[in-house]
């Protein structure tokens, strides 16, 4: 991955994150006139902003109701053990579990949060059975389900703020 530290960001490139989160299926032509810069620019400046990894590709996101995954859970693990190779593959795994929307490895009292998608409860049984529980450094897990999710708002707000306090 491209070191996204190695140049400081400019209120350029601020605003362009701000306008493509906001817009994010925006055209480069729409985007620059947004900003009252010329689409080379702007094209230039996305080019960059992707190569460093500051900006990644837009992704499709599916609506799990949607597609008959009403229920979502998130699955606190905690580990009987900790060597490298088990969490490592337990991690490779959660990853690969069907249903899995994200997965995030933790310090603290839980080991990993496994957020996922499932048509009804036998599903999620099912996951937590036959995907999380067999792996021999799985000592407990506990469910909680999801009543609603929101996105926040993202890192560039704060980021747009702290350029123009600075």
């Amino acid at each position: 991955m491209p070191d996204q530290r190695s140049t400081p960001l400019d209120a350029l490139d601020l605003r362009l994150l701000a306008a493509v989160v906001s817009a994010p299926t925006a055209s480069n032509k729409a985007l620059a006139a947004g900003l009252g810069v010329a689409e080379s620019t702007c094209a230039y400046r996305l080019r960059a902003l992707r190569a460093r990894g500051v900006l990644s590709l837009p992704q499709v996101e599916v609506s799990p109701p949607a597609v008959g995954l009403p229920l979502q859970a998130v699955i606190r693990v905690r580990l009987g053990r900790h060597d490298a190779e088990g969490v490592g593959r337990l991690f490779d795994d959660l990853v690969r579990t069907p249903g899995a929307l994200e997965v995030f490895h933790l310090a603290g009292a839980d080991d990993f949060l496994v957020h996922v998608a499932v048509g009804d409860a036998a599903a999620l049984r099912d996951i937590v059975l036959q995907h999380i529980t067999v792996h021999p450094i799985v000592r407990t897990t506990e469910t909680n389900l999801v009543f609603e999710r929101r996105a926040g708002v993202g890192v560039v707000p704060r980021l747009t703020r702290a350029a123009s306090e600075g």
